[in-house]
């Protein structure tokens, strides 16, 4: 395991994945991420790596050969070489094998930085092409944050406040993937209640929200964290069934439709990348 700490938060990663495992506030004296208990959901913040979500039949087609890829690609399951290394930041990478080109067969570089900057914990995420083709990938954020995470909490207690006080229209899923059927929720002064049965038919998958930030808080104390990301056209929110915790998802990609043919190069949210080119988004939490 790997230790960052300042001031602030005390941070803790593992090569695995590159996973964040630990993200605790000095200040509040709280753990503000998912503990990872198998009973519920065993992962705290999983990168999703080279598809976000599932794919019709656990497959596509390129090229005209058709691969195997599991829900949400193979990263979050490979271990990183460790790139850099200090008390504040520390630096991932994780490249082509020979296994991954049998079920992805794009060269690639991904780099995963994390940077503890006050209050803050910055991820960036960094996926070069060092191939001689174009290059097709998604890529999506899964951290899952503990609620409730103080004694006097209750899920229930917790709410979750946008920038912008908009009316919320999410797509459903349908054994994973991405339904026809909309609903719609209009919030209430910038803020979704949580309760456990909005999760009870899966995440809540938006196309086109317009908040950049979203705040996790509680009407009993003054704790909390800021969630800001920047340039992901997808989002998505969930929980498993009745579990202690919320998972707050940006996404550059999204899982397959239901009517969806298979094909990589015309699976929405598709990113593509020309030889050489760089392609770069980032998170960032604020606890508090």
């Amino acid at each position: 395991m790997i230790t960052l700490e300042n001031t602030y938060l005390n941070v803790t990663l593992s090569s695995k994945g590159a996973e964040l495992q630990r993200l605790y506030s000095k200040e509040s004296g709280l753990e503000y991420l998912w503990n990872a208990d198998a009973n519920f959901w065993g992962k705290h913040s999983p990168v999703l790596f080279p598809i976000v979500g599932s794919l019709k039949n656990d497959s596509y087609t390129h090229n005209g050969k058709t691969y195997q890829m599991p829900r949400h690609g193979f990263a979050r399951d490979h271990v990183f070489q460790m790139e850099k290394i200090s008390e504040q930041e520390a630096v991932f990478t994780l490249t082509q094998t020979e296994e991954t080109m049998e079920t992805y067969p794009f060269p690639f570089e991904l780099k995963l930085s994390y940077q503890l900057i006050d209050r803050k914990l910055n991820l960036t995420y960094q996926v070069t092409n060092i191939g001689a083709d174009e290059m097709l990938f998604s890529l999506g954020a899964h951290p899952a944050f503990a609620v409730p995470n103080s004694a006097e909490t209750s899920f229930e207690d917790y709410f979750i406040a946008f920038n912008v006080d908009e009316k919320l229209t999410y797509w459903k899923l349908d054994n994973g993937l991405v339904s026809e059927e909309t609903e719609s929720i209009d919030l209430n002064g910038h803020k979704l209640k949580l309760e456990h049965d909005l999760f009870y038919k899966d995440a809540l998958v938006f196309k086109t929200l317009q908040s950049n930030c979203l705040s996790l808080l509680n009407t009993k104390n003054d704790y909390g964290l800021h969630f800001h990301f920047e340039d992901f056209p997808f989002f998505g929110i969930w929980s498993a069934m009745d579990a202690p915790f919320v998972c707050l998802e940006p996404w550059c990609g999204v899982a397959d439709s239901v009517n969806h043919d298979g094909e990589l190069s015309k699976k929405e949210g598709i990113n593509r990348l020309a030889t050489g080119e760089i392609w770069q988004r980032f998170w960032e939490v604020e606890c508090f």
